[in-house]
Protein backbone atom coordinates (compact mmCIF):
# COMPACT_ATOMS: atom_id res chain seq x y z
CA UNK A 1 0.00 0.00 0.00
CA UNK A 2 1.52 3.30 -1.03
CA UNK A 3 1.70 6.33 1.24
CA UNK A 4 -0.42 8.17 -1.32
CA UNK A 5 -3.23 5.62 -0.87
CA UNK A 6 -3.10 5.89 2.91
CA UNK A 7 -3.11 9.68 2.86
CA UNK A 8 -5.93 9.89 0.32
CA UNK A 9 -8.17 7.68 2.44
CA UNK A 10 -7.40 9.66 5.58
CA UNK A 11 -8.30 12.82 3.69
CA UNK A 12 -11.52 11.20 2.49
CA UNK A 13 -12.53 10.34 6.07
CA UNK A 14 -11.58 13.80 7.36
CA UNK A 15 -13.64 15.50 4.66
CA UNK A 16 -17.01 14.43 6.04
CA UNK A 17 -18.54 13.23 9.32
CA UNK A 18 -19.40 9.87 7.71
CA UNK A 19 -18.21 8.46 4.39
CA UNK A 20 -20.25 5.26 4.50
CA UNK A 21 -23.75 4.45 5.71
CA UNK A 22 -22.73 2.79 8.99
CA UNK A 23 -24.72 -0.31 8.06
CA UNK A 24 -23.24 -3.73 7.37
CA UNK A 25 -22.47 -4.62 3.78
CA UNK A 26 -25.24 -6.61 2.14
CA UNK A 27 -23.18 -9.70 1.31
CA UNK A 28 -21.94 -9.99 4.89
CA UNK A 29 -25.53 -9.99 6.15
CA UNK A 30 -26.49 -12.61 3.56
CA UNK A 31 -23.61 -14.94 4.40
CA UNK A 32 -23.13 -14.43 8.15
CA UNK A 33 -26.66 -13.97 9.48
CA UNK A 34 -27.04 -17.69 10.17
CA UNK A 35 -23.47 -18.46 11.24
CA UNK A 36 -22.92 -19.21 14.93
CA UNK A 37 -21.02 -16.33 16.56
CA UNK A 38 -17.32 -16.86 17.01
CA UNK A 39 -14.18 -14.92 16.18
CA UNK A 40 -14.09 -12.69 13.10
CA UNK A 41 -11.49 -10.68 11.22
CA UNK A 42 -12.84 -7.66 9.35
CA UNK A 43 -10.08 -6.78 6.88
CA UNK A 44 -10.33 -3.19 5.70
CA UNK A 45 -12.93 -2.28 8.31
CA UNK A 46 -13.24 1.42 7.48
CA UNK A 47 -15.75 3.16 9.72
CA UNK A 48 -16.77 -0.15 11.25
CA UNK A 49 -20.23 -0.96 9.87
CA UNK A 50 -19.45 -4.64 9.41
CA UNK A 51 -17.51 -5.04 12.65
CA UNK A 52 -20.29 -3.37 14.65
CA UNK A 53 -22.96 -5.54 13.04
CA UNK A 54 -21.00 -8.69 13.90
CA UNK A 55 -20.32 -7.57 17.47
CA UNK A 56 -24.00 -6.85 18.04
CA UNK A 57 -24.66 -10.48 17.11
CA UNK A 58 -22.19 -11.91 19.60
CA UNK A 59 -19.01 -12.10 17.53
CA UNK A 60 -15.62 -11.09 18.88
CA UNK A 61 -14.09 -9.04 16.11
CA UNK A 62 -10.62 -7.95 15.12
CA UNK A 63 -11.15 -4.94 12.83
CA UNK A 64 -8.14 -3.87 10.76
CA UNK A 65 -7.69 -0.76 8.64
CA UNK A 66 -4.82 1.45 7.48
CA UNK A 67 -6.74 4.65 8.22
CA UNK A 68 -6.35 5.82 11.80
CA UNK A 69 -9.10 8.39 11.17
CA UNK A 70 -11.61 5.70 10.22
CA UNK A 71 -10.64 3.52 13.18
CA UNK A 72 -11.02 6.34 15.69
CA UNK A 73 -14.48 7.10 14.30
CA UNK A 74 -15.50 3.45 14.44
CA UNK A 75 -14.20 2.97 17.98
CA UNK A 76 -16.24 5.95 19.16
CA UNK A 77 -19.41 4.38 17.76
CA UNK A 78 -18.54 1.06 19.40
CA UNK A 79 -18.20 2.76 22.79
CA UNK A 80 -21.50 4.55 22.33
CA UNK A 81 -23.24 1.25 21.57
CA UNK A 82 -21.62 -0.63 24.46
CA UNK A 83 -19.59 -2.85 22.12
CA UNK A 84 -16.07 -1.69 22.95
CA UNK A 85 -15.17 -4.95 24.70
CA UNK A 86 -16.16 -7.03 21.66
CA UNK A 87 -14.02 -5.31 19.01
CA UNK A 88 -10.24 -4.97 18.81
CA UNK A 89 -9.50 -2.05 16.46
CA UNK A 90 -6.07 -2.47 14.86
CA UNK A 91 -4.22 0.14 12.82
CA UNK A 92 -2.45 -2.08 10.31
CA UNK A 93 -1.67 -2.03 6.60
CA UNK A 94 -2.85 -5.29 5.04
CA UNK A 95 -0.02 -4.94 2.53
CA UNK A 96 2.47 -5.94 5.21
CA UNK A 97 0.46 -7.25 8.16
CA UNK A 98 0.16 -10.99 8.64
CA UNK A 99 -2.87 -12.07 10.71
CA UNK A 100 -2.48 -15.08 12.98
CA UNK A 101 -2.98 -18.29 11.04
CA UNK A 102 -6.05 -20.43 11.69
CA UNK A 103 -7.45 -18.00 14.26
CA UNK A 104 -10.80 -16.76 12.94
CA UNK A 105 -14.13 -18.47 12.33
CA UNK A 106 -14.93 -15.77 9.78
CA UNK A 107 -12.62 -13.62 7.68
CA UNK A 108 -14.46 -10.95 5.71
CA UNK A 109 -13.02 -8.43 3.27
CA UNK A 110 -15.12 -5.99 1.27
CA UNK A 111 -13.95 -3.74 -1.54
CA UNK A 112 -10.20 -3.80 -0.94
CA UNK A 113 -9.67 -1.62 -3.98
CA UNK A 114 -6.35 0.06 -3.38
CA UNK A 115 -2.84 -0.27 -4.80
CA UNK A 116 -1.38 -3.30 -3.02
CA UNK A 117 2.24 -4.19 -3.70
CA UNK A 118 1.35 -7.91 -3.79
CA UNK A 119 -2.40 -8.48 -3.80
CA UNK A 120 -2.26 -12.29 -4.18
CA UNK A 121 -0.07 -12.57 -1.09
CA UNK A 122 -2.45 -10.34 0.86
CA UNK A 123 -5.41 -12.58 0.01
CA UNK A 124 -3.40 -15.73 0.81
CA UNK A 125 -2.64 -14.30 4.26
CA UNK A 126 -6.32 -13.59 4.85
CA UNK A 127 -7.26 -17.10 3.75
CA UNK A 128 -4.62 -18.61 6.04
CA UNK A 129 -6.19 -16.76 8.98
CA UNK A 130 -9.43 -18.76 8.65
CA UNK A 131 -9.79 -21.50 11.26
CA UNK A 132 -10.64 -25.08 10.24
CA UNK A 133 -14.36 -25.15 9.54
CA UNK A 134 -14.43 -21.36 9.16
CA UNK A 135 -15.61 -19.10 6.38
CA UNK A 136 -13.81 -16.76 4.01
CA UNK A 137 -15.90 -14.00 2.42
CA UNK A 138 -14.32 -11.67 -0.14
CA UNK A 139 -16.40 -9.10 -2.03
CA UNK A 140 -15.34 -6.65 -4.71
CA UNK A 141 -16.78 -4.34 -7.32
CA UNK A 142 -16.98 -6.05 -10.71
CA UNK A 143 -15.37 -4.14 -13.56
CA UNK A 144 -17.92 -2.93 -16.08
CA UNK A 145 -19.24 0.10 -17.86
CA UNK A 146 -20.63 1.52 -14.60
CA UNK A 147 -17.29 1.37 -12.79
CA UNK A 148 -15.76 4.64 -11.70
CA UNK A 149 -18.81 6.89 -11.97
CA UNK A 150 -19.72 6.96 -8.28
CA UNK A 151 -18.84 9.44 -5.60
CA UNK A 152 -16.19 7.29 -3.88
CA UNK A 153 -15.04 5.06 -6.73
CA UNK A 154 -12.84 7.01 -9.12
CA UNK A 155 -10.18 4.29 -9.02
CA UNK A 156 -7.90 2.80 -11.63
CA UNK A 157 -9.53 -0.41 -12.95
CA UNK A 158 -6.23 -2.14 -12.18
CA UNK A 159 -7.13 -2.20 -8.49
CA UNK A 160 -10.14 -4.42 -9.14
CA UNK A 161 -10.29 -8.20 -8.70
CA UNK A 162 -12.85 -10.93 -9.23
CA UNK A 163 -14.07 -13.73 -7.00
CA UNK A 164 -12.41 -16.13 -9.43
CA UNK A 165 -9.07 -14.35 -8.96
CA UNK A 166 -9.26 -14.99 -5.22
CA UNK A 167 -10.55 -18.56 -5.63
CA UNK A 168 -7.51 -19.40 -7.77
CA UNK A 169 -5.29 -18.70 -4.74
CA UNK A 170 -7.02 -21.29 -2.52
CA UNK A 171 -5.59 -24.79 -2.15
CA UNK A 172 -8.37 -27.17 -3.24
CA UNK A 173 -7.10 -29.68 -0.68
CA UNK A 174 -7.91 -27.25 2.12
CA UNK A 175 -11.09 -25.56 0.90
CA UNK A 176 -14.59 -26.85 0.18
CA UNK A 177 -17.90 -25.35 -0.90
CA UNK A 178 -16.08 -22.64 -2.85
CA UNK A 179 -18.67 -20.38 -4.46
CA UNK A 180 -17.93 -17.52 -6.87
CA UNK A 181 -20.86 -15.39 -7.95
CA UNK A 182 -21.82 -12.06 -9.43
CA UNK A 183 -24.58 -10.48 -7.36
CA UNK A 184 -26.56 -7.27 -7.66
CA UNK A 185 -25.37 -4.53 -5.37
CA UNK A 186 -27.49 -3.28 -2.49
CA UNK A 187 -29.93 -0.79 -4.09
CA UNK A 188 -29.53 1.58 -1.16
CA UNK A 189 -25.76 1.61 -1.66
CA UNK A 190 -26.24 2.22 -5.37
CA UNK A 191 -28.49 5.19 -4.61
CA UNK A 192 -26.09 6.63 -2.06
CA UNK A 193 -22.85 6.24 -4.04
CA UNK A 194 -24.09 6.25 -7.67
CA UNK A 195 -21.91 3.18 -8.23
CA UNK A 196 -23.93 0.55 -10.11
CA UNK A 197 -21.14 -2.01 -10.44
CA UNK A 198 -22.35 -5.44 -9.29
CA UNK A 199 -20.59 -7.36 -6.54
CA UNK A 200 -18.16 -10.15 -7.29
CA UNK A 201 -18.45 -12.53 -4.32
CA UNK A 202 -16.30 -15.42 -3.06
CA UNK A 203 -17.55 -17.61 -0.21
CA UNK A 204 -15.44 -20.58 0.85
CA UNK A 205 -15.34 -22.95 3.83
CA UNK A 206 -12.05 -24.23 5.14
CA UNK A 207 -11.96 -27.96 5.70
CA UNK A 208 -11.54 -29.32 9.18
CA UNK A 209 -8.18 -30.78 10.09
Amino acid sequence: MSAVDRESYDELYRSTPAVWSGRANRQLVVEAADLPPGTALDAGSGEGGDALWLAERGWRVTAVDFSAVALERAAAVARARGLADRIDWRHEDLDGWTPPEGRFDLVTAHYLHATWSDRPTMFRRLAAAVAPGGTLLVVGHLLGEDWGHGQHHAHDPGVLYTAEDVASLLDPEEWRDVVTETRERDPDAVSRTANHAPDTVLVARRGRA
